[in-house]
């Protein structure tokens, strides 16, 4: 992996992502329109994206990096209008997209059903299946079933929280039980209760678990423990002449090849059977 510290950075993401969806959604009940392309091409066009989110986008001697910077040098080199960027924290970043501070959100945002309310998502990027994580030592856990009972650690307010019902129902099917759930602030501190054995796994994406294991080979990451989770650029609700032209530069970006060497760079694998859209079911 090219990367680090994705682990810190996602978890901030994942919390506060579900805030920052609520608070859009009566903010944008007042009725705020978001601008078209003709707008866009006369102001430019505003994207926003995280300061701190190892590997999609941070900032690295002064300038912005990562694999979602790239794609936006790639798109001013493309577009035939201005590309204004906005490198803030994850925390306004969807309020703002919804509420029509800005354009687009590009940067890993999962889609899931309630940020569908007030956003619409691009083609996805990456994958964002969720998958546990153990000791490596910890022979106790060798499949699934073995995690029956045991105590799991994950971000509160994430949206890997809200899917550990799938595991739930993963492990009724084999006569087991989801065990004590112990919900924490950040992933860091997921993964120190983890080394320590106070928690028996942890769940969390498969870039960000691979990553992590890359630089702490004393974990070993286990199976998928949910359907399938996708991450995307995101713009405001019903934004359709800009999610069309997001999406045909990410067509083309794919057709060329380059999509998947920027995977591969900074995600240390390329995913080429990524859907066109995605519908979640939570």
């Amino acid at each position: 992996m090219t990367s680090h510290s994705l682990a810190r950075s996602l978890s901030r993401r994942l919390m506060l992502g579900l805030l920052a969806s609520q608070v859009a959604l009566p903010m944008l009940a007042g009725g705020v329109q978001a601008a078209g392309l003709d707008e866009i091409k006369k102001r430019g066009l505003i994207v926003a994206t995280e300061d701190d989110f190892r590997p999609f986008e941070f900032v690295k001697d002064g300038r912005p990096t990562g694999f979602d910077n790239e794609l936006i040098e790639d798109l001013r080199k493309s577009a035939p209008f201005e590309i204004k960027q906005e490198i803030l924290p994850w925390t306004g970043i969807l309020a703002g997209v919804s509420t029509g501070k800005y354009d687009a959100a590009i940067t890993a945002v999962i889609i899931t059903k309630e940020r569908k309310q007030s956003l619409d998502f691009t083609s996805p990027i990456a994958d964002a299946t969720h998958y546990y994580v153990k000791r490596k030592d910890d022979k106790s856990i060798s499949s699934i079933k073995d995690l029956s009972g045991k105590t799991v650690g994950v971000q509160a307010g994430s949206a890997l929280l809200g899917r550990l019902p799938e595991l739930a129902a993963m492990l009724e099917k084999q006569g087991g039980k989801l065990g004590k759930v112990v919900e924490y602030t950040s992933y860091p501190e997921a993964y120190q209760d983890l080394a320590l054995g106070r928690v028996d796994y942890v769940v969390n994406t498969v870039i960000n678990l691979q990553t992590l294991v890359a630089e702490k080979p004393i974990f070993e990451v286990g199976q998928a423990v949910s359907g399938q989770s996708y991450p995307a650029w995101a713009v405001a609700k019903d934004n359709k002449e800009l999610l069309a032209f997001l999406n045909e530069f990410i067509a083309k970006e794919k057709a060329s090849g380059r999509f998947a060497e920027l995977q591969k760079k900074w995600f240390g694998e390329a995913f080429p059977n990524l859907p066109v859209a995605f519908e979640p079911e939570f």
